[in-house]
């Protein structure tokens, strides 16, 4: 069975090659760009790993990764924060909310792919 990745992000030009990158690598793919959208989401879809943008309209990706982590049911939900939030603050309170990593943008797209199959190799 394909493994399932929610990408939230209200850029289309992060999200759109995202998608391709990630269907291309074989996983099945959902989006969305908002944090009130991605809980929805994440509770009727169930993914297995999220890549998570901070800065979202409404509901932020730090919130919305705090609501993942208070349910016991998603304890196995793999979360990479993919942010242009590069302060090293920036990261430590996404890694304080037991994100499984935190990728700044710009990124390289192979540095992406490795890590989550990384993360959901570490999964199984």
């Amino acid at each position: 069975m394909k493994k399932k990745i929610l990408i939230v992000d209200d850029e289309p030009n992060i999200v759109v090659p995202l998608e391709f990158l990630m269907t291309r690598n074989n996983y099945d793919v959902q989006t969305a760009d908002t944090g009130e959208k991605a809980l929805g989401l994440i509770l009727s879809w169930k993914p297995d790993l999220i890549l998570l943008d901070i800065m979202l309209p409404g509901m932020d990706g730090y919130e919305v990764c705090q609501k993942i982590r208070q349910e016991k049911q998603f304890s196995n939900t793999r979360i990479i924060f993919l942010s242009a939030m590069a302060r090293s603050i920036d990261i430590a309170k996404g890694m304080g909310l037991s994100a499984d990593d935190y990728i700044t943008k710009p990124f390289a797209n192979d540095y992406v792919v490795s890590k989550i199959k990384n993360l959901l190799a570490d999964k199984d």
